[in-house]
């Protein structure tokens, strides 16, 4: 006699890049509820992420966008970027949500060039999204329940190309950005899990 496994909802990234060729997953224990915690994530203002490697990758992907645009002046730099300033206002799409548990944001583009070509595709296409010379990016963020009071948050980036010709490119660009890359896992789990803190912090307070 066999028992029923749970029901568990499939991760958003399986459902919108289910075969990647190039992963990242990060993973901390937070000490604050899920709650909380994925509050923090959902609400995270990337204006405030600032540190070394992650801040100088951000510089150096900027560097050919300037020089192209240096004609035009400085560019604006934005006051607020959260994920909902993405989905509205730039070629990043919010793909989907699992509200309280899980979000996932994605975006197409040639990656590996100087200047990025960025590509827009809406939620109900991108799973399906399959035009040459393209890559497709998700970054999904998670949080499940570690104990009591604590939560495990998870980043999940994934890339998947769609066609040979792009994914050597990709797997060229890979090699150079992967501890970039890595370096923005760390800055974003660091800044997220803080600010759960702090917001766990202050629901206690209010309770006393």
């Amino acid at each position: 006699m066999t028992q029923d496994q749970p029901q568990v909802p499939e991760l958003l990234g399986d459902g919108f890049a289910p075969h990647p060729q190039f992963t990242l997953v990060r993973h901390t224990i937070v000490d604050a509820p899920i709650k909380e915690t994925y509050a923090a994530a959902r609400n995270l203002d990337l204006t405030d992420i600032h540190s070394g490697l992650f801040t100088t990758a951000e510089r150096l992907r900027e560097l050919p966008a300037r020089w192209r645009d240096r004609r035009h002046g400085p560019p604006r730099q934005p006051t607020r970027l959260t994920v909902d300033d993405l989905d509205s206002g730039s070629d990043w799409a919010l793909l989907g949500e699992h509200p309280g548990t899980e979000f996932a944001v994605g975006v197409a583009g040639k990656f590996w060039r100087p200047v990025i070509a960025w590509r827009r595709v809406e939620p109900e296409d991108f799973a399906d999204f399959a035009e040459p010379g393209y890559g497709k990016l998700v970054i999904t963020f998670g949080v499940r329940p570690y104990g009591a009071h604590r939560s495990l948050l998870t980043i999940d980036t994934r890339v998947q190309l769609t066609d040979p010709e792009s994914w050597l490119k990709f797997r060229r660009y890979w090699r150079v950005a992967y501890p970039f890359t890595q370096a923005a896992h760390a800055t974003l789990l660091r800044t997220i899990s803080q600010d759960a803190r702090e917001r766990s912090l202050a629901a206690y307070s209010r309770t006393d």
